[in-house]
Protein backbone atom coordinates (compact mmCIF):
# COMPACT_ATOMS: atom_id res chain seq x y z
CA UNK A 1 0.00 0.00 0.00
CA UNK A 2 1.65 3.58 -0.64
CA UNK A 3 0.85 6.16 2.34
CA UNK A 4 1.33 10.08 2.03
CA UNK A 5 4.55 11.19 4.24
CA UNK A 6 1.77 13.94 6.01
CA UNK A 7 -2.12 14.14 6.45
CA UNK A 8 -4.73 17.38 7.60
CA UNK A 9 -6.94 16.45 9.97
CA UNK A 10 -9.82 18.51 10.57
CA UNK A 11 -10.97 18.58 14.10
CA UNK A 12 -15.19 17.92 14.25
CA UNK A 13 -15.84 17.21 17.82
CA UNK A 14 -17.39 20.89 18.71
CA UNK A 15 -19.90 19.93 16.01
CA UNK A 16 -20.48 16.50 14.77
CA UNK A 17 -19.60 15.59 17.82
CA UNK A 18 -22.10 17.46 20.15
CA UNK A 19 -24.99 17.94 17.75
CA UNK A 20 -26.62 14.42 19.04
CA UNK A 21 -25.72 15.30 23.05
CA UNK A 22 -29.35 14.65 24.90
CA UNK A 23 -27.85 16.99 27.57
CA UNK A 24 -27.54 20.57 26.60
CA UNK A 25 -23.34 21.74 26.68
CA UNK A 26 -23.13 25.56 27.49
CA UNK A 27 -21.35 27.86 25.54
CA UNK A 28 -18.70 28.33 27.89
CA UNK A 29 -17.43 24.44 27.71
CA UNK A 30 -18.25 24.47 23.83
CA UNK A 31 -15.82 27.43 23.52
CA UNK A 32 -13.09 25.98 26.08
CA UNK A 33 -13.28 22.43 23.83
CA UNK A 34 -12.65 24.94 20.50
CA UNK A 35 -10.10 26.80 22.64
CA UNK A 36 -8.17 23.47 23.63
CA UNK A 37 -8.11 21.82 20.36
CA UNK A 38 -6.76 25.22 18.85
CA UNK A 39 -3.93 24.62 21.02
CA UNK A 40 -3.46 21.15 19.54
CA UNK A 41 -1.82 22.31 16.25
CA UNK A 42 -5.06 21.56 14.47
CA UNK A 43 -5.07 23.71 11.39
CA UNK A 44 -9.02 23.62 11.10
CA UNK A 45 -11.68 23.03 13.56
CA UNK A 46 -15.50 22.77 12.77
CA UNK A 47 -16.65 24.96 15.30
CA UNK A 48 -20.42 24.77 15.17
CA UNK A 49 -23.02 24.45 12.48
CA UNK A 50 -25.94 26.96 11.51
CA UNK A 51 -29.39 25.07 11.66
CA UNK A 52 -32.63 25.40 12.73
CA UNK A 53 -32.65 25.39 16.99
CA UNK A 54 -35.75 23.42 16.68
CA UNK A 55 -34.05 20.87 14.63
CA UNK A 56 -30.73 20.72 16.46
CA UNK A 57 -31.15 22.50 19.91
CA UNK A 58 -27.31 21.53 20.99
CA UNK A 59 -26.54 24.53 17.95
CA UNK A 60 -28.80 27.01 18.95
CA UNK A 61 -25.90 29.45 20.29
CA UNK A 62 -23.86 29.30 17.22
CA UNK A 63 -23.58 33.04 16.93
CA UNK A 64 -21.82 33.38 20.83
CA UNK A 65 -19.42 30.30 20.06
CA UNK A 66 -17.95 32.05 16.81
CA UNK A 67 -18.19 35.40 19.20
CA UNK A 68 -16.06 34.11 22.23
CA UNK A 69 -13.57 31.47 20.74
CA UNK A 70 -10.19 32.28 20.69
CA UNK A 71 -8.63 32.60 17.36
CA UNK A 72 -5.63 31.69 16.49
CA UNK A 73 -3.12 32.39 13.77
CA UNK A 74 -2.98 29.99 11.21
CA UNK A 75 -6.24 27.64 12.54
CA UNK A 76 -9.62 27.72 9.70
CA UNK A 77 -12.64 27.67 11.80
CA UNK A 78 -15.04 26.29 9.42
CA UNK A 79 -18.77 25.95 10.39
CA UNK A 80 -21.40 23.38 8.58
CA UNK A 81 -24.62 24.64 6.99
CA UNK A 82 -28.00 23.06 5.60
CA UNK A 83 -28.74 25.94 3.32
CA UNK A 84 -28.56 29.74 2.33
CA UNK A 85 -30.10 30.88 5.58
CA UNK A 86 -27.58 29.20 7.24
CA UNK A 87 -25.13 30.35 5.47
CA UNK A 88 -25.72 34.25 5.21
CA UNK A 89 -25.47 33.19 9.60
CA UNK A 90 -22.57 31.88 9.08
CA UNK A 91 -20.87 34.69 7.06
CA UNK A 92 -22.47 37.36 9.26
CA UNK A 93 -20.63 35.57 12.50
CA UNK A 94 -17.04 35.22 10.72
CA UNK A 95 -16.80 32.09 9.68
CA UNK A 96 -13.43 31.65 8.26
CA UNK A 97 -15.26 28.97 5.86
CA UNK A 98 -18.64 27.32 4.98
CA UNK A 99 -18.93 23.37 4.79
CA UNK A 100 -22.41 23.00 2.99
CA UNK A 101 -23.72 19.66 3.04
CA UNK A 102 -25.79 17.73 0.43
CA UNK A 103 -27.11 13.84 1.01
CA UNK A 104 -26.57 11.74 -1.68
CA UNK A 105 -29.39 9.16 0.09
CA UNK A 106 -32.52 10.89 -1.39
CA UNK A 107 -34.68 9.44 1.67
CA UNK A 108 -32.05 10.29 4.14
CA UNK A 109 -31.58 14.35 2.79
CA UNK A 110 -35.70 14.47 3.02
CA UNK A 111 -35.05 13.27 6.62
CA UNK A 112 -32.46 15.74 7.67
CA UNK A 113 -33.65 18.87 5.81
CA UNK A 114 -37.20 17.89 4.52
CA UNK A 115 -35.91 18.02 0.98
CA UNK A 116 -34.92 16.07 -1.59
CA UNK A 117 -31.25 15.63 -2.46
CA UNK A 118 -32.01 17.61 -6.19
CA UNK A 119 -33.72 20.62 -4.27
CA UNK A 120 -31.15 20.99 -1.93
CA UNK A 121 -28.67 20.27 -4.13
CA UNK A 122 -29.61 23.18 -6.35
CA UNK A 123 -30.13 25.52 -3.35
CA UNK A 124 -26.00 24.54 -2.47
CA UNK A 125 -25.13 26.01 -6.00
CA UNK A 126 -26.80 29.03 -5.25
CA UNK A 127 -25.15 29.04 -1.72
CA UNK A 128 -21.55 28.40 -3.02
CA UNK A 129 -21.53 31.04 -5.21
CA UNK A 130 -23.32 33.90 -3.44
CA UNK A 131 -20.93 32.43 -0.51
CA UNK A 132 -17.46 32.99 -2.51
CA UNK A 133 -18.57 36.45 -3.91
CA UNK A 134 -18.77 37.48 -0.60
CA UNK A 135 -14.89 36.34 -0.04
CA UNK A 136 -15.82 33.06 1.71
CA UNK A 137 -14.27 29.97 1.15
CA UNK A 138 -16.71 27.17 0.81
CA UNK A 139 -16.39 23.40 0.54
CA UNK A 140 -19.23 20.71 -0.38
CA UNK A 141 -19.88 17.58 1.12
CA UNK A 142 -21.69 15.19 0.09
CA UNK A 143 -23.24 12.86 3.06
CA UNK A 144 -24.05 9.22 2.76
CA UNK A 145 -21.46 9.04 -0.22
CA UNK A 146 -21.00 4.97 0.52
CA UNK A 147 -24.55 3.93 1.46
CA UNK A 148 -27.62 4.92 3.61
CA UNK A 149 -30.61 2.79 5.57
CA UNK A 150 -33.09 3.25 2.87
CA UNK A 151 -30.99 2.84 -0.53
CA UNK A 152 -28.74 0.77 0.27
CA UNK A 153 -25.09 1.32 -1.93
CA UNK A 154 -24.79 4.57 -3.56
CA UNK A 155 -23.59 4.67 -7.21
CA UNK A 156 -20.83 6.39 -7.38
CA UNK A 157 -22.25 8.19 -10.47
CA UNK A 158 -24.45 10.01 -8.83
CA UNK A 159 -21.93 10.83 -6.14
CA UNK A 160 -19.21 12.40 -8.64
CA UNK A 161 -22.42 14.09 -10.15
CA UNK A 162 -22.98 16.00 -7.41
CA UNK A 163 -19.35 16.39 -6.46
CA UNK A 164 -18.75 17.79 -10.15
CA UNK A 165 -21.91 20.20 -9.81
CA UNK A 166 -20.89 21.96 -6.47
CA UNK A 167 -16.66 22.40 -8.04
CA UNK A 168 -18.45 23.76 -11.20
CA UNK A 169 -20.73 26.73 -8.85
CA UNK A 170 -16.86 27.47 -6.64
CA UNK A 171 -16.50 24.89 -3.87
CA UNK A 172 -13.11 25.19 -2.95
CA UNK A 173 -12.97 21.55 -1.41
CA UNK A 174 -15.05 18.33 -1.79
CA UNK A 175 -15.78 15.89 1.21
CA UNK A 176 -16.97 12.21 0.67
CA UNK A 177 -19.51 11.64 4.07
CA UNK A 178 -20.45 8.06 5.24
CA UNK A 179 -22.84 9.17 7.12
CA UNK A 180 -24.11 5.95 8.78
CA UNK A 181 -20.42 3.51 8.69
CA UNK A 182 -21.70 2.06 5.41
CA UNK A 183 -18.12 2.03 3.79
CA UNK A 184 -15.93 -0.69 3.62
CA UNK A 185 -12.28 -0.49 2.10
CA UNK A 186 -12.34 -1.63 -1.31
CA UNK A 187 -15.49 0.22 -2.13
CA UNK A 188 -13.42 3.92 -0.69
CA UNK A 189 -10.72 3.12 -2.59
CA UNK A 190 -13.43 2.86 -5.75
CA UNK A 191 -15.21 5.64 -4.67
CA UNK A 192 -11.71 8.01 -4.32
CA UNK A 193 -10.47 6.76 -7.39
CA UNK A 194 -13.67 7.77 -9.29
CA UNK A 195 -13.61 11.34 -7.74
CA UNK A 196 -9.96 12.18 -8.32
CA UNK A 197 -10.21 10.59 -11.77
CA UNK A 198 -13.22 12.70 -13.02
CA UNK A 199 -12.12 16.09 -10.72
CA UNK A 200 -8.39 15.97 -10.90
CA UNK A 201 -7.02 17.76 -8.63
CA UNK A 202 -9.61 18.40 -6.38
CA UNK A 203 -9.30 19.20 -2.75
CA UNK A 204 -10.69 15.55 -1.24
CA UNK A 205 -11.65 15.31 2.50
CA UNK A 206 -12.69 12.16 3.80
CA UNK A 207 -15.40 11.73 6.43
CA UNK A 208 -15.95 8.67 8.29
CA UNK A 209 -18.03 7.10 10.97
CA UNK A 210 -16.74 3.71 13.03
CA UNK A 211 -20.07 2.17 12.99
CA UNK A 212 -19.37 -0.90 12.13
CA UNK A 213 -15.36 -0.51 13.26
CA UNK A 214 -14.28 0.05 9.93
CA UNK A 215 -13.26 3.57 10.46
CA UNK A 216 -9.48 3.20 10.51
CA UNK A 217 -9.44 0.40 7.90
CA UNK A 218 -11.50 2.98 5.62
CA UNK A 219 -8.57 5.83 6.81
CA UNK A 220 -5.66 2.91 5.40
CA UNK A 221 -7.84 2.77 2.19
CA UNK A 222 -8.46 6.27 1.31
CA UNK A 223 -4.42 7.25 1.94
CA UNK A 224 -3.65 4.30 -0.51
CA UNK A 225 -5.96 5.41 -3.24
CA UNK A 226 -4.08 9.17 -2.63
CA UNK A 227 -6.74 11.00 -0.26
CA UNK A 228 -4.99 13.55 2.64
CA UNK A 229 -7.51 14.98 4.57
CA UNK A 230 -9.68 13.57 6.78
CA UNK A 231 -12.56 14.15 9.53
CA UNK A 232 -11.54 12.92 12.89
CA UNK A 233 -13.45 13.64 16.31
CA UNK A 234 -11.93 13.62 19.99
CA UNK A 235 -12.37 10.38 21.83
CA UNK A 236 -14.75 9.26 18.76
CA UNK A 237 -17.77 11.15 19.87
CA UNK A 238 -20.22 11.97 17.42
CA UNK A 239 -23.45 11.09 15.05
CA UNK A 240 -26.47 12.07 13.17
CA UNK A 241 -29.40 13.74 15.47
CA UNK A 242 -31.45 11.94 12.78
CA UNK A 243 -30.36 8.75 12.46
CA UNK A 244 -30.26 6.21 15.74
CA UNK A 245 -27.08 4.01 14.30
CA UNK A 246 -24.77 6.62 13.31
CA UNK A 247 -22.37 5.69 16.00
CA UNK A 248 -19.44 8.05 16.64
CA UNK A 249 -16.42 9.66 14.17
CA UNK A 250 -12.87 8.09 13.87
CA UNK A 251 -11.09 8.79 17.11
CA UNK A 252 -8.41 11.84 16.52
CA UNK A 253 -6.11 10.86 19.48
CA UNK A 254 -6.52 7.00 17.64
CA UNK A 255 -5.80 9.00 14.47
CA UNK A 256 -3.12 10.64 15.21
CA UNK A 257 -1.39 7.71 17.05
CA UNK A 258 -1.24 5.33 14.13
CA UNK A 259 -0.18 7.86 11.87
CA UNK A 260 3.05 8.53 14.24
CA UNK A 261 3.24 4.95 14.50
CA UNK A 262 3.63 4.25 10.56
CA UNK A 263 5.97 8.03 10.22
CA UNK A 264 2.71 9.96 8.80
CA UNK A 265 3.30 13.49 10.29
CA UNK A 266 0.35 14.99 11.00
CA UNK A 267 1.34 18.12 13.37
CA UNK A 268 -1.13 17.51 15.92
CA UNK A 269 -0.05 17.27 19.79
CA UNK A 270 -1.39 13.66 21.11
CA UNK A 271 -0.93 15.01 25.25
CA UNK A 272 -3.37 17.70 24.03
CA UNK A 273 -5.64 15.89 22.54
CA UNK A 274 -5.85 13.62 25.48
CA UNK A 275 -6.25 16.69 27.66
CA UNK A 276 -9.54 17.55 25.16
CA UNK A 277 -10.67 14.09 25.85
CA UNK A 278 -10.46 14.01 29.52
CA UNK A 279 -12.46 17.52 29.53
CA UNK A 280 -15.25 16.18 27.13
CA UNK A 281 -15.81 12.68 29.59
CA UNK A 282 -15.90 15.21 32.45
CA UNK A 283 -18.49 17.29 30.54
CA UNK A 284 -19.99 14.48 29.28
CA UNK A 285 -20.01 12.60 32.54
CA UNK A 286 -18.92 9.01 30.80
CA UNK A 287 -15.68 7.24 29.34
CA UNK A 288 -15.66 7.77 25.34
CA UNK A 289 -15.24 5.43 22.48
CA UNK A 290 -11.10 6.54 21.79
CA UNK A 291 -8.61 3.52 22.50
CA UNK A 292 -5.37 5.81 22.79
CA UNK A 293 -6.34 8.26 25.51
CA UNK A 294 -6.95 4.99 28.21
CA UNK A 295 -4.29 2.82 26.67
CA UNK A 296 -1.66 5.21 26.41
CA UNK A 297 1.04 5.44 23.45
CA UNK A 298 2.40 2.10 21.81
CA UNK A 299 5.11 1.22 24.32
CA UNK A 300 7.37 -1.85 22.23
CA UNK A 301 9.61 -3.36 24.54
CA UNK A 302 13.12 -3.88 23.85
CA UNK A 303 14.02 -6.41 21.82
CA UNK A 304 16.77 -8.93 23.73
CA UNK A 305 19.75 -10.81 22.14
CA UNK A 306 19.53 -14.41 22.78
CA UNK A 307 22.97 -16.05 23.67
Amino acid sequence: MRYPNRIVIREVSPRDGLQGEPTAISTDDKVRLVDLLSASGVERVNATSFVSPRAVPQMADAEQVMSRIERRAGVVYDVSVPNQRGAARAVEAGADAIMVFVDASDEGNRRSVRRSTEESLAEAERLIAETRARGVAVAGTVGMAFGSPYEGRIAPERVVRMARRMVAAGAGAIALGDTTGEASPRQVAELISAVLEALPGVDLGLHFHDTRGLGMANVLAAMDAGATRFDASVGGIGGNPFLHNAAGNICTEDLVHMCEEMGIATGLDLDVLVEANRFLESLLGRPLPGKVAHAGRSRVPQILETA
